[in-house]
Parts: C-alpha cells; sequence; structure tokens
C-alpha cells in the first residue's frame, strides 16, 4: 500500500471504523479484528497484522480512530519494545508466533536485561544459556524489571559463548515467564514504591525457535531494544479510546493497571510544573535566585523538546532511532535534576517531609528520593554521553581492557 495517499488512505479507514467500530464490544474481540485487519498496526508488513503504510499515513490513520474514539492496540513494553525489536531481528517464525498476541494483549512482556553485577556495563552479563538440543537451559540473575510478575514473555540477554569477546558472545531471546525457574521477587524502593523486580532463573527452559536474531549477535538485537527505549520520551500509555462503552471501560481498566508500576514516574522526571505554583504558594516568586532557577528550567526545557520535536519528524518520514534518542534521554536527566534542586531551594528542609502537612502532601519529597533514577533507568547519563561521543562527534573510544579477550577471562565483580 505504498502508493496510497493521505485521502486514500482515510476514506478506507474511516469506511473501515464506520462498518465495524462498535463501542460495546469486548476489548478482546475488538483488539482481534484490529489484527486481522492490519489498522491496529498500520507501519507493520501486511502479512504481520499491519497495512505496510509510512509513519506519516499512519498518523491519518490514528486521527481517524480518534475521530470516532476507537480503543488501539495493547500498551506496555511488548508493544513499544519487543514488538519493534522482533519485527526488526526476529525470524519470519519467530513473527507469526509472537506478534498477533502482542497487538491483541493476550501476552504482556518484561526485559531481564540488567544485572546486579555488571552496573552499567551491560555487556558484562553472566546470565548464561546452554544448548540442550531444540532448547537452551538458562541459569542467571536480573533486576530493575517491571512487569515481570505479570508478563508472558521476556526480551532476555544471555551469553552462549564464553569463549568469545563480551559483545559477541550473548544471544537475545524471547523467554517464556510462566514456568518453573523462575523466581519473581519485588524490590522495594526509597521512594516507597516497589515498582521493580529482581529475577532468579534457575535452568528455566527457552525454545532454540525463540532466538531473536542470531546466535551470538544479541547485542545487536538489544540495541534495537534499547533504541527504542531512548525514543518513548515517557510515553507509555495507548488509545483508551472515549465514551463509555464496554470496549472503552476495559481499555480505560487495562491501562490503569498497567500504569500503577508507573504512578510515581512523574516525579522521578522533576515536577517541574509545580515549581511555578509552589514558588508562589510559598512567598519566595519574588526570590532572585528562584526566579533564575525556574527560567534557566524553563529555557532548557523548551529546547528539549525542539529536538524530541526533531526526532518524532524523523520518525515520520521513516528513519530509524537515531542520536536524538540519547539526547532526550540526557535532556530528561537535566531536567529532573534542575527541578529537584529548584525544588529544595523553594522548600528547603521541609521538602524531606511527608504526610499531609509537608509540601505537596509528600509529593515534593518524592522528588527528591526518585530523581536519581532518571539518570540511571533506559542507560545512564555516561552511557549516553558515550554513545554521541563516539557515534554521533566521532570521538575515539573509550579505552577498554576488555573488549576483544575471551569473556571467560575478563575480571568480573562476582569473582567468576
Amino acid at each position: 500500500m505504498s502508493d496510497m495517499t493521505a485521502d486514500g488512505v482515510r476514506d478506507e479507514v474511516r469506511a473501515w471504523l464506520d462498518e465495524t467500530w462498535d463501542p460495546e464490544r469486548p476489548l478482546r474481540e475488538w483488539r482481534e479484528l484490529l489484527a486481522d485487519s492490519g489498522w491496529g498496526c498500520p507501519t507493520w508488513p501486511v502479512e504481520h497484522c499491519g497495512r505496510g503504510l509510512s509513519p506519516a499515513l499512519a498518523a491519518v490513520v490514528a486521527e481517524e480512530f480518534d475521530r470516532v474514539g476507537a480503543v488501539g492496540t495493547a500498551t506496555g513494553s511488548a508493544m513499544t519494545l519487543a514488538a519493534p525489536t522482533i519485527l526488526e531481528k526476529g525470524s519470519e517464525d519467530l513473527k507469526g508466533r509472537l506478534l498477533r498476541p502482542i497487538i491483541t494483549g493476550e501476552n504482556t512482556w518484561c526485559q531481564l536485561f540488567s544485572e546486579p553485577g555488571s552496573g552499567s556495563d551491560l555487556a558484562g552479563l553472566t546470565t548464561r544459556a546452554d544448548r540442550d538440543g531444540d532448547e537452551w537451559v538458562v541459569t542467571g540473575q536480573k533486576v530493575w524489571t517491571t512487569g515481570a510478575r505479570t508478563a508472558a514473555y521476556a526480551m532476555l540477554l544471555a551469553r552462549t559463548d564464553w569463549e568469545a569477546p563480551k559483545h559477541r558472545g550473548i544471544t537475545y531471546f524471547a523467554l517464556p515467564m510462566r514456568q518453573p525457574g523462575v523466581e519473581v521477587r519485588p524490590l522495594q524502593q526509597m521512594n516507597g514504591y516497589a515498582s521493580f523486580n529482581e529475577v532468579f532463573i534457575t535452568e528455566a527452559r527457552v525454545p532454540h525457535a525463540n532466538v531473536v536474531g542470531e546466535v551470538g549477535g544479541g547485542w545487536g538485537s538489544a540495541l534495537a531494544t534499547l533504541a527504542h527505549e531512548r525514543g518513548l520520551a515517557g510515553n507509555r500509555g495507548g488509545r483508551t479510546g472515549r465514551g463509555d462503552g464496554r470496549t472503552v471501560r476495559e481499555a480505560v481498566a487495562e491501562a490503569a493497571e498497567y500504569n500503577k508500576t508507573y504512578v510515581w514516574y512523574p516525579q522521578r522526571a522533576g515536577r517541574s510544573d509545580l515549581i511555578a505554583p509552589e514558588a508562589q504558594e510559598r512567598g519566595v516568586n519574588g526570590d532572585p535566585t528562584v526566579r533564575q532557577m525556574a527560567a534557566s528550567l524553563h529555557a532548557f526545557e523548551k529546547a528539549a523538546r525542539w529536538t524530541a520535536d526533531r526526532s518524532r519528524a524523523a520518525r515520520a518520514q521513516g528513519r530509524p532511532p537515531g542520536p536524538e534518542g540519547s539526547l532526550g534521554k540526557l535532556h530528561g536527566s537535566e531536567i529532573a535534576r534542575r527541578s529537584a534542586a529548584t525544588h529544595t531551594r523553594i522548600a528547603g528542609a521541609y521538602g524531606m517531609l511527608t504526610g499531609p502537612d509537608s509540601p505537596r502532601n509528600g509529593i515534593i519529597a518524592e522528588v527528591l528520593v526518585s530523581v536519581p533514577g532518571a539518570s540511571i533507568a533506559g542507560g545512564t547519563d555516561e552511557v549516553q554521553h558515550n554513545i554521541i561521543g563516539e557515534r554521533v562527534l566521532g570521538l575515539p573510544k573509550e579505552p577498554t581492557v576488555d573488549a576483544d579477550i575471551p569473556f571467560k577471562e575478563v575480571r568480573r565483580n562476582s569473582g567468576r
């Protein structure tokens, strides 16, 4: 359908919605229709529940869905991370088996990348996978995983070749989570939430057919996932439609359950929106230092939004995620830190208080203990600086002593 015009796409999707959209359908039944028709994921290939449209024409489809208040595909990391990676790196068999249940919401996913002994050195992972016929046997530990308690599948990185250098001995798997040998434990955070989990894997099994990409080529597949993650820019929501019909009610309930994990994420981002009202209520809006900090933050946010606009324009033209993702990630971290510093200047020691008598009922305190996570999640600020320096500015790579030797000879924190 690459030769379709915007008017042609609009007419076709409008006719389909007028005939098919029924706000009283069960959500799962509606999502099956989205998968069958391809209108739920219009940029995907026709043979994999899509329409083969450009991002610009997909925007026309979105306009028509919004016009009638129709619900879209399921939300979450399955749609935003797993599906794009499978489309880019997965086999035809894998696409045929795993993509449709993502669209319908039947299968949710989580991400098993980070490990407690590796820090920001993702390629230093030690979770191992050993071939056993048509399966791989996986043993190891992962950390900082959201959604692991309910996920059907995980995006798993495991080491399959200990003789190869660390970046070349990793394989990317679609791991079935609901099996013996996969234990999920919640992690209590200092802001009072338990959104993340650590996952212990003991001789869990994954079919060889669930390798995403090539055996030993998992680093390339992981980079594809991370590029999409950095491009999210905090937007994890899906189209829940509007109205009071059954489909919308079920979609809203689904989204609300999913978003419970991320309820504190606005605080992690710094809540710059609260700076002006807080300054006014506490009578410091005339303080020259507060005003200077707030103005500087506002200007920086404007510049960051312009960069994000450039990134969206590039994606609309069909270009893959680029350095704008790393720039956006760094901008988000800087905005969070500047916001926390400004909140601290405004509230002073009162900003450490929680409870009903504290600033914004404890929201400011929550900001101060949540903001450090913005510089870690999705790739640390240091990693983003390296990406920009090496891949955008063409600077020499950071010196390393372990990139070209067999991983079994690399000294590791675990001592193994």
